[in-house]
């Protein structure tokens, strides 16, 4: 396979650091957690993406992982520009907002009541008000190396972009705006206990990624999440599952379907979008309808249930609603996760892979990753060598050890291939 060369990312990348800090819109972009020069994309099609220098790569970003059919899949694409053609935003109601409305409380039974927003940062934001406006409380548990957007009272010991800078808190945000937010280790229910213990009455919420996905990806510990749901039904604590990244993800009903387990809210994302800036919050009736107009919870947006984002939304989910879409991405996942776990085994290099339907993770250490401290040991020079070696092999996975791979309906048997090949290479000089 012939190697790739970056001399245009490279000239452009000098360019915009001129303009944007550190030359990106969103810090993991700019490589800093594998060194180099960030490649500049230029256009995507179904499971690959090509740069401004024309090298092609099997693409496992996948926009961080919204783009669960591919890039510029045909119905999306159809959709986005039939309602441009109709105007592309208008401040007032559209039809298309019920309606991408409708198929999510479809896949979420815990969701009867939603709010559309521009971004998962919003709907986590917005979530946290509604809890403590609903609860009179103001307390908040969340969970060390689990990221929630950049909410001054939520970026306390995230992961993410946090994580891969070594910086899990943020300059910037003053020690008020955190006093009430308390963090705890994620799978550690026993914490999680002795905190509701004392202060109970005090805690308006807990928010949670059920599945951990900006430390790598983490799942829960069996009887976790169980745990978490009992703690705050007996408490009167509003649960939030943070399902920006596993909504639709994991699968259609999110990583509360998989778990059987019913949260009291829901924050969205990535997925609904199809691609495009947006985001929800939902839950029950009662919790929702103390958001204004109804209630007395503020919040609000002109571009929120943006025409060409739902249109956007409504083609992918309806996609996803097709019968085998969720078996057949989840054997594809299953396939290359195993390829992917042999090419360490075979050349003895220590890994430990993690997976939930189509989100993975190889993290660089022999040990099990069940929370950030035990992500945290993972060998990220190693991890920075796979990946700019990989890259150079023609396959794009994330530039942080601590960040997810995804699968999209649109990678082949013969990407899975390339990919499982690539890396059996690429272990073998690690």
């Amino acid at each position: 396979m012939k190697r790739a060369r970056y001399e245009k990312s490279k000239k452009a990348y000098r360019s915009a650091r001129k303009f944007l800090p550190g030359g990106v819109n969103s810090p993991v972009r700019n490589f800093a957690g594998v060194g180099g020069a960030p490649v500049f994309i230029r256009s995507g099609k179904g499971s690959h993406v090509a740069d401004v220098d024309g090298n092609d790569y099997i693409d496992y970003l996948g926009s961080w992982g919204p783009l669960i059919c591919g890039h510029a899949h045909p119905d999306v694409v159809k959709a986005v520009t039939k309602a441009m053609q109709g105007g592309s935003s208008f401040g007032a109601p559209t039809e298309r907002e019920t309606e991408l409305a409708r198929l999510v409380t479809d896949a979420f039974p815990s969701i009867e009541r939603l709010r559309m927003v521009n971004s998962g940062t919003e709907a986590t934001m917005s979530a946290i008000r509604i809890a403590r406006g609903y609860t009179g409380r103001d307390l908040v548990i969340k969970f060390v190396g689990c990221y929630h957007g950049h909410v001054d009272g939520l970026l306390v010991q995230a992961g993410s972009g946090a994580t891969t800078f070594g910086a899990p808190s943020s300059p910037g945000i003053p020690k008020g705006y955190t006093r009430n937010t308390i963090a705890l280790p994620f799978n550690d229910l026993d914490a999680v206990k002795r905190v509701c213990a004392r202060r109970g009455k005090d805690i308006a919420c807990i928010i949670i990624e059920p599945v951990a996905g900006n430390m790598g990806v983490v799942p829960p510990k069996a009887g976790y999440l169980e745990g978490l749901r009992e703690v705050t039904k007996k408490l009167g604590i509003v649960l939030i599952f943070d399902e920006v990244m596993t909504g639709f993800r994991v699968a259609r009903g999110g990583a509360q379907e998989v778990h059987g387990i019913d949260p009291d809210m829901t924050t969205l994302g990535k997925i609904i979008g199809g691609g495009l800036p947006v985001g929800a919050y939902g839950g029950k009736a009662e919790i929702i309808d103390c958001v204004s107009p109804v209630g007395d919870v503020y919040q609000a947006g002109t571009l929120s249930g943006n025409p060409l984002a739902m249109a956007a939304g409504i083609a992918t989910l309806k996609r996803l609603s097709r019968k085998g879409f969720y078996e057949k991405l989840e054997k594809k996942s299953a396939n290359l996760a195993a390829g992917l776990e042999k090419s360490a085994r075979d050349a003895g290099v220590p890994t430990f892979h993690t997976r939930v339907g189509s989100m993975m993770c190889t993290f660089f250490t022999e040990e099990p990753v069940t929370d950030y401290d035990s992500a945290k040991k993972s060998d990220t020079k190693r991890y920075a060598r796979y990946f700019h070696s990989m890259l150079d092999r023609g396959v794009y996975f994330a530039p942080s050890q601590f960040e997810a791979a995804f699968v999209s309906e649109a990678h082949t048997n013969d990407d899975i291939e390339r990919t499982i090949a690539a890396s059996a290479d690429v272990m073998r000089t690690l």
